[in-house]
């Protein structure tokens, strides 16, 4: 069952190359958080009720429903529904995203060891991957606010390579990843004014 939703986390990965909807986008999020609660819940050995509902709660009420709350709060007020015109093409992306799952698997392969799951390093090397990618193609700061959202899925990721039989390290990532997320979007994706979502406007 892991498996499956493993390859479903990786999906949603390859699927940010292709979409040109930032609520498509704002989807994944939410869909990427479903997994994780599930991947967690299966690959903890030692589950107790405070690291279930722990982790249930940073999972499902937190990156399902409230990350993508303010994420469509954003979008309203920007103005901004679409990705920007001059943002690297889907197919172009999409080509470095498979590089990037390749060079993720190799290099996961490269640092194996008996202590990191090779397979959950590999797929949190491929979600820190996507996540800059979004961040260096796109000009738009809802784009980058994402892309941090997917870089802190790789935090998720890690924890769980490196943590699966320690629930306490996994704790220490959920908490940062929460600390990361509201930092990100209270200070500045909330801040955002009307039509003023792209880069090239900011000034000194």
């Amino acid at each position: 069952m892991v498996n499956y939703l493993i390859v479903l986390f990786a999906i949603t990965l390859m699927y940010f190359s292709s979409a040109d909807r930032l609520i498509t986008y704002v989807k994944l999020i939410a869909v990427q958080g479903l997994l994780l609660c599930g991947i967690a819940i299966f690959e903890l050995k030692e589950v107790n009720t405070a690291n279930l509902l722990f982790i249930v709660a940073e999972t499902l009420i937190f990156k399902t429903v409230v990350l993508p709350y303010l994420l469509n709060r954003i979008i309203r007020r920007s103005g901004v529904t679409k990705v920007h015109r001059l943002a690297m093409p889907g197919f172009y992306l999409l080509i470095f995203s498979i590089f990037g799952l390749l060079v993720s698997v190799i290099l996961a392969n490269i640092l194996i060891n008996p202590f990191i799951n090779t397979i959950y390093l590999a797929i949190a090397l491929f979600t820190l991957v996507t996540g800059l990618l979004l961040i260096v193609t796109h000009k738009l700061i809802i784009s980058h606010l994402i892309g941090f959202l997917i870089i802190e899925n790789a935090v998720f990721m890690f924890s769980l390579a490196v943590g699966n039989e320690m629930p306490m390290l996994i704790n220490v990532g959920i908490l940062l990843d929460i600390f990361v997320g509201v930092l990100i979007l209270g200070f500045f994706g909330l801040r955002l004014k009307p039509h003023t979502n792209e880069l090239t406007m900011l000034k000194d």
